[in-house]
C-alpha cells in the first residue's frame, strides 16, 4: 500500500481514461472539508468556481482524455451521496462524465465492493479504506486479471449507470 498522493501525477499523466468506481455511503475528506460546511450551510456546491481537479478536468476534456466515474448509491440517499450528488453536478460541468447506480442495481451485476480508479484498462488503483472512511492509502496493480476485473466491473457498471444530471432531476422529483 502507498499514500494516495504517491499516485497523485496520474490524474495528468494518463493518456486516454481515468475511470473510477465509488461504492462507498460516505467519504471522511468529503466530511472534513470546508465544501462539506458550505453545502450544509445551503450553498450551491455546484457552481462554485473551478477548483484544481476541476480545472484538470476541463484541461484533459479540452485534449480528447476522459474522466469517468460510477457511484454507487443507496435509496434514499446518505447524507454523503447527496452531497457528492451536490458536487458532482460542478464535475460535470468541468467536463467529467459520472454516473449512478442503485446499491441493489449494483449487487445484482456482481460489481465489487471496492473503490478504485483504472487508468487507460493498463494500471488499477484500488482504495483502502479505514472504519471511519479515511483514505489510508492505495495499492497498485498492473496485473492482467486485475486490470480485467476492473474493466468487467467499469463495463456493467456504465452500461446501467444513470448519468448526474438525469439522476439529480430524478433524486428532485421524488423529494
Amino acid at each position: 500500500m502507498i499514500p494516495f498522493s504517491e499516485i497523485s501525477h496520474m490524474f495528468t499523466e494518463f493518456k486516454h481514461t481515468a475511470w473510477r468506481l465509488e461504492t462507498r455511503r460516505g467519504y471522511a475528506t468529503d466530511r472534513r472539508s470546508p465544501k462539506w460546511n458550505r453545502w450544509k450551510a445551503g450553498a450551491d456546491i455546484a457552481a462554485e468556481p473551478l477548483d484544481p481537479w476541476r480545472e484538470n478536468v476541463a484541461a484533459a476534456a479540452a485534449e480528447g482524455r476522459r474522466f469517468e466515474r460510477v457511484r454507487l448509491v443507496d435509496e434514499p440517499l446518505t447524507e454523503g451521496q447527496s452531497y457528492l450528488l451536490a458536487s458532482g453536478l460542478g464535475n460535470v460541468a468541468a467536463g467529467e462524465d459520472i454516473r449512478n447506480l442503485p446499491r441493489s442495481e449494483a449487487e445484482r451485476l456482481g460489481l465489487p465492493d471496492w473503490d478504485f480508479w483504472l487508468f487507460d484498462s493498463r494500471v488499477l488503483a484500488r482504495f483502502v479504506f479505514g472504519e471511519d472512511d479515511s483514505t489510508l492509502g492505495v495499492v497498485l496493480s498492473e496485473d492482467p486479471v486485475d486490470i480485467a476485473v476492473a474493466c468487467q466491473a467499469r463495463d456493467a457498471a456504465w452500461h446501467h449507470a444513470i448519468p448526474t444530471t438525469e439522476f439529480a432531476q430524478r433524486v428532485r422529483s421524488t423529494a
